[in-house]
């Protein structure tokens, strides 16, 4: 299983021969597109379809899921679509480019994410008011982003971020790399890095819910591999990586 790192890389899929066979096995090449906050997760599972499926190569382009999306919509080829929103699988449904109908299959919420330590005394949404703290969010037009934005309305905070990051792993490195003070991201990206930030939830995070939706697409080139993929990610397995990565049930 290897990642696309690129739009040209997945491009380039589209003349590797990478499609399943004429008797519609799981075999060639599975192209994921994939919210970034997904990655760790996506990667295990298709590291199990593999296992299953020895002669199927899964490859994932992950990234903040406006850009995916603007991908799709420009012709990219891929196979399976998973979004961190609604907003940004509508843009791919009302391009007609589904298969089938999405089905939400987790929900994540924000997170306070802050170099180990503490070292900006961060406490709460309110320091993201602060202008002598170095602050990241991501990007309005990225779901983490749209719901940084939501929380910080509710919360009545005028945020004065000092970068905003093209995807929710940007924001986290910024932190873990010690860059900023304090940065907006998911629950499960502050589990995910361990012992290098340390996470503190606010209140205001339960308001805004981020759904996430996947679907098989309809130009799919491979799409016995992808119908594969997404019933593992709804399967009963997939629900518990999903949980042990600090995804919630829908």
């Amino acid at each position: 299983m290897r990642p696309l790192l690129a739009l040209g890389a997945a491009l380039a899929l589209a003349g590797c021969g990478g499609t399943a066979s004429s008797g519609g096995g799981r075999t060639g090449t599975l192209t994921v597109f994939a919210a970034a906050s997904l990655t760790d997760v996506f990667g295990e599972l298709g590291d199990r379809l593999e296992a299953d499926n020895p002669d199927l190569d899964v490859r994932f382009n992950f990234a903040g899921s406006s850009a995916l999306a603007t991908q799709l919509t420009q012709g990219a080829p891929a196979d399976v679509f998973a979004s961190a929103n609604d907003e940004q699988m509508t843009v791919v449904t009302d391009a007609g480019l589904q298969a089938a109908d999405p089905a939400v299959f987790t929900e994540n919420v924000l997170e306070i994410a802050v170099p180990k330590g503490n070292p900006g005394r961060v406490t709460g949404l309110a320091d993201f008011a602060d202008p002598d703290l170095a602050l990241a969010v991501c990007a309005a037009d990225v779901p983490c982003g749209a719901a940084a934005q939501a929380v910080f309305a509710d919360a009545g905070v005028t945020a004065v971020p000092d970068t905003e990051e093209e995807d929710v792993k940007a924001a986290l490195t910024k932190v873990q790399l010690g860059e900023v003070d304090a940065a907006l991201v998911y629950a499960t990206d502050v589990q995910g890095a361990g012992s290098d930030v340390e996470g503190i939830p606010f209140p205001e995070a339960e308001r805004e819910v981020n759904d996430y939706p996947i679907c098989t697409l309809a130009a799919a080139p491979n799409p016995a591999a992808a119908q594969a993929f997404v019933d593992l990610v709804l399967s009963d397995a997939g629900r518990r990586a999903l949980a042990a990565a600090g995804f919630r049930t829908p």
